[in-house]
């Protein structure tokens, strides 16, 4: 809702924006990070000491077979390629509702993009800036698979994209990707430590034991699982429909966190979901191969 208000009624006291700017990354090079087949621990347990909500039970392993997953998020000018390849007007990339929903809603760009006469501007929080290529694009779950069909790849299940952040080669799991040192601002964007996006690679310290970047911060981070209960679900008796009225087979759920989310709600068995078609939330997302 605050970064709905029009930029003129708003006001950055702490020139947040502007350490924005400075920070430092190094020169993006794209590419797949190749993950080995391997197990990997959902949920918490019940009798557990770490607080969980109702969706994050029960505990349970899976096996995840050997995928590739993007070393970044989707940028901006990734997606850019895409919009340029008159992507939003191909039908073959969108399934049919949302094809139509894009049509009926007249959706032919990311919700924070804009065409200025000098080219595409991005809106951040508190003022409109030249597109930043190297930051995530954020996009509703059904651009982002468009975008992956375009590709010739999809979003990672929600398995996936927790083996290639919490996994390591020796078959061990991590509290955090980078290990297990508490969250601070040396390992990723999020805690409210900044009101906009960073480049994708900014925060080196806070890649996986697999070398993937920014899976924690920056964006939360569309999968292609439909959101729906672990085994063993139970509603909280004093919050029944908190998660249960969401199992309706039109949310997904999503993984990471954005620069909104508090550190408390960095742990691996986190859940959030939206349905396809919103695009306001600050999520991107990152592809695997086929």
């Amino acid at each position: 809702m605050l970064h709905q208000l029009p930029l003129d009624r708003k006001l950055d006291r702490n020139a947040a924006h502007e350490n924005q700017r400075t920070l430092a990354a190094a020169p993006l090079t794209h590419g797949m990070v190749e993950i080995p087949s391997g197990l990997v621990t959902l949920g918490l347990a019940r009798d557990g000491e770490v607080f969980g909500w109702d969706n994050e039970y029960e505990v349970h392993t899976k096996r995840v077979p050997a995928f590739g997953i993007d070393r970044y998020e989707v940028t901006n000018g990734q997606y850019l390629a895409f919009v340029a390849a008159g992507g939003y007007e191909t039908r073959a990339f969108w399934s049919d509702e949302d094809w139509n929903w894009k049509t009926a809603q007249e959706v032919s760009h990311p919700v924070f993009w804009s065409k200025g006469r000098g080219g595409w501007l991005y809106r951040a929080m508190f003022e409109e800036v030249a597109l930043p290529l190297d930051w995530p694009v954020y996009v509703s779950h059904a651009e982002a698979m468009a975008y992956a069909r375009w590709a010739g790849k999809s979003l990672p299940s929600e398995e996936q994209w927790h083996r290639a952040a919490y996994g390591s080669p020796d078959g061990s799991e991590r509290n955090y990707p980078w290990g297990s040192e508490t969250p601070n601002s040396s390992l990723g964007n999020f805690d409210f430590s900044r009101w906009n996006p960073t480049p994708v690679n900014s925060f080196p310290a806070g890649r996986s034991a697999f070398g993937v970047h920014d899976l924690v911060g920056n964006g939360w981070e569309w999968t292609s699982t439909v959101f729906a209960p672990f085994p063993g679900f139970k509603p909280f008796p004093f919050y029944p429909g908190y998660s249960a009225n969401f199992f309706d087979g039109k949310h997904f759920a999503m993984k990471g966190g954005s620069p909104r989310t508090g550190a408390c709600m960095l742990r691996p068995t986190f859940r959030n979901w939206f349905q396809a078609h919103y695009q306001y939330v600050y999520a991107g997302f990152r592809c695997v191969n086929q």
